[in-house]
This record gives C-alpha cells, sequence and structure tokens, in this order.
C-alpha cells in the first residue's frame, strides 16, 4: 500500500477504486526528542495499517477499527479549519495528522487540545506497540 507522503489527498481519493484498496482514515507524521518518536502510521477504513512504510504484519481488530474512525469523524472540525497547536516547554513529541478534511498541527503538551487529539496520541502508541510491534 505505498502512498507518497504528502500525497494522502490523492490516496483517499483513490483509495477505494476498482475494490483494490481500502480508502484511507488518516496518516500520522510523528516525530520529537526521543529515539522511538519517528513515525509515520497510515490507517485504512478496513484497519489495514502502514508503519513507516511499510505494511504491518496483522491489521487493526474490530473495536480498534471502530475508534479509528470515531477519532477520524472527531477530526473533520479541527482538521478542516487546519489547527494548528504550538507546543509548550517541554514537548516532547510533535504530531501532524491529515485526512480528507485537512490537517492537524499539535504537540503532546499542547494547550487547550480537543479530546479527539488525546484519543489519537494514545491510538497511535498503542497502534505502534501492538500492530507495527514498535517500543511505540
Amino acid at each position: 500500500m505505498p502512498l507518497a507522503i504528502g500525497a494522502v489527498g490523492a490516496a483517499l481519493a483513490f483509495g477505494g477504486c476498482g475494490g483494490v484498496q481500502a480508502a484511507d482514515l488518516f496518516i500520522v507524521y510523528r516525530s520529537g526528542s526521543t529515539a522511538q518518536a519517528k513515525l509515520t502510521l497510515l490507517v485504512d477504513e478496513e484497519g489495514g495499517v502502514t508503519c513507516n512504510g511499510r505494511a504491518a504484519a496483522s491489521k487493526l481488530q474490530d473495536a480498534q477499527i471502530v475508534e479509528a474512525r470515531d477519532i477520524q469523524e472527531e477530526l473533520v472540525k479541527p482538521s478542516s479549519s487546519h489547527l494548528s497547536l504550538a507546543p509548550r516547554a517541554g514537548s516532547v513529541l510533535n504530531y501532524i495528522v491529515r485526512d480528507e478534511s485537512g490537517s492537524v498541527r499539535f504537540s503532546d503538551n499542547s494547550a487547550a487540545q480537543p479530546a479527539v487529539l488525546h484519543k489519537l496520541q494514545l491510538f497511535v502508541l498503542q497502534t505502534a506497540q501492538q500492530i507495527c510491534g514498535l517500543p511505540g
């Protein structure tokens, strides 16, 4: 499931074409000050996950797919307004999430985060560990 970084809009538009590939829900670019911070996580509507450009060995469980879809739905308002929240002192992780509505930029400790961004951070951590087999 190759996806050129920055071309998520094209992937979303053509993801379900011909039934070959599920449409993408969102892609998360995580960076930061720790060795495990760098991560690109792509999630599709059927539970497929790509971690740092490689398809994960397993798919999301049904409950995880529901959570990913809920996150995507809750991201519509912040992403369509291209929400960008500055990091505060002591920030460790930075996130950019893109979906068909737009994008959101924030850090782990950004002030005034909508609840969905906390959900997204936990989802990314758990998916990186459980599905991608990464340290986190």
